[in-house]
């Protein structure tokens, strides 16, 4: 170790120099120190709230192919499967419709296409159901209309056309006799079982005994947009998922009442 001397001064007022260095480096010392310890617990707090956040991620199992589409189960136990839009009215016709299976479609311009798998063998209770549920995925609830007929068709009834008389033009060709549902008013049930929600129309709701269901929204046509509705069902129900809730509202405005299964 070098000292360098300052002959110009005494001994001790080179002394006192280098002690008010050594004071400088002392405080200087300390400072890093502190700055180390506090970069430390910064470092220390960002790995705990990414550790914290990994924790909290949800990851969601692959969920069945038919949740795609607007669907649900009929008290019967039928899968009915609905188009969210144009293509996949096309999809559920041109992939999913089987020679078993039963077109519903509301008598209005503007509706999703039903597909009750195995309709042939169903009871009236489980196409009066997918009826209903047609009825409230068509502009008729936009439109505020309290009811609208619904009809159905075998497979066979039913074909891909460019030519006019179709559903909407370039859609389907229908031929023959349709089964009618007359007068189909348009209201759903919202409910969740085991963190899942589930959509149903009306004249389901026998269904729900069953399940254990704590409490379910009814949901009707109403002044309450589609956001600030999505929002109330999830308090009601205690749900989270709110891009969830405005997949399965229809298009319009909604009125909500809250029930559980004791006082339907």
């Amino acid at each position: 170790m070098q000292i360098k001397i300052d002959f110009t001064k005494s001994a001790q007022e080179n002394a006192d120099d280098y002690y008010k260095k050594s004071k400088k480096l002392l405080q200087k010392k300390i400072g890093a120190e502190k700055s180390i310890k506090d970069l430390e617990k910064k470092l220390l707090g960002i790995k705990s709230s990414t550790v914290a956040e990994r924790k909290t991620i949800i990851i969601k199992k692959p969920g069945e192919w038919y949740q795609k589409f607007h669907w649900m189960h009929t008290p019967g136990g039928f899968l009915a499967i609905g188009g969210r839009d144009a293509k996949q009215n096309e999809t559920l016709n041109s992939k999913y419709f089987d020679d078993n299976d039963l077109f519903f479609h509301a008598d209005i311009f503007g509706a999703s296409v039903f597909i009750l798998k195995n309709g042939a063998e169903a009871k009236a209770n489980d196409r009066e159901c997918t009826a209903q549920f047609a009825a409230c995925y068509s502009s008729a609830w936009k439109k505020m209309l309290p009811v609208v007929d619904v009809y159905s068709m075998r497979r066979e009834q039913v074909s891909k056309s460019t030519e006019k008389g179709t559903i909407s033009s370039g859609s389907f060709l229908l031929k023959g006799e349709r089964e009618w549902y007359r007068n189909m008013q348009l209201e759903l049930i919202f409910f969740v079982v085991d963190g899942e929600l589930r959509v149903i129309p009306g004249n389901a709701l026998s269904g729900l005994s069953g399940l254990n269901v704590q409490k379910y929204v009814i949901v009707h046509e109403g002044k309450s947009e589609k956001a600030d509705a999505a929002k109330e069902i999830c308090k009601m129900l205690g749900y989270g998922d709110i891009d969830m809730v405005m997949r399965q509202l229809p298009a319009g405005t909604f009125w909500l009442a809250q029930q559980n299964p004791g006082n339907k």
